[in-house]
């Protein structure tokens, strides 16, 4: 995959999982480099399964696995904060 391509799947990525964690409400910068990494934990995670399972097309899916790896990083992130402030 290109480098321009995992930009705009990390851009859509990092963007759809910032909105679902509306407290953190990143730079567009830092949800791009969110979703480039969860690109790299979702595939780590799931590796091609969404596309097999679901029979996506492949950006389609290798947008929805960096989302879910995004949501994992997020996740992660919002309970290490809570932890700290509790």
């Amino acid at each position: 995959m290109g480098i321009l391509l995992s930009i705009l799947v990390g851009a859509i990525a990092g963007w759809l999982a910032d909105l679902v964690f509306k407290r953190f409400s990143f730079s567009i910068w830092l949800q791009i480099l969110i979703g480039i990494a969860g690109g790299f934990v979702g595939s780590w995670l799931l590796g091609n399964d969404l596309q097999v399972m679901l029979g996506l097309p492949e950006l389609l899916a290798r947008i929805l696995t960096a989302f879910l790896g995004a949501l994992v990083i997020l996740g992660i992130v919002a309970l290490v904060r809570s932890r700290q402030n509790g």
